[in-house]
């Protein structure tokens, strides 16, 4: 869990700096440019969509391991739209909560308690 949770915390941090720097020379709008990539359909836009499919998936699955509560679909939206931003803190967050079981870390509250 080690190697992950420095990976989370580099992805974090590189994505923070490149994003400050992106929004401090092109503004906050990242919706345009990226919609209007993916329809030129260009590999430029190959690659939004199929990143923005990637936040789906993630955001499903962070709902998912909620039970679809509000608080699941909150943190769901907040990782589909900010990306690794929410979602890499959010999994260092569930690492701790499952005390490095990888069931509960991926299962949420489906994960079965384990029987000795």
């Amino acid at each position: 869990m080690t190697t992950l949770k420095t990976t989370l915390i580099a992805m974090t941090a590189i994505v923070a700096v490149t994003t400050t720097a992106a929004m401090s020379k092109e503004g906050i709008d990242f919706l345009s440019p990226f919609l209007a990539e993916i329809m030129a359909l260009g590999w430029q836009g190959q690659f939004n969509l199929d990143f923005a499919c990637y936040l789906v998936l993630s955001a499903l699955w962070i709902a998912w391991r909620h039970g679809f509560s509000l608080g699941g679909f909150l943190i769901a939206g907040l990782a589909a739209l900010l990306g690794i931003l929410v979602f890499a803190p959010y999994v260092l967050v569930q690492i701790s909560r499952a005390e490095g079981d990888p069931r509960r870390l991926l299962m949420g509250v489906h994960a079965v308690p384990r029987t000795v």
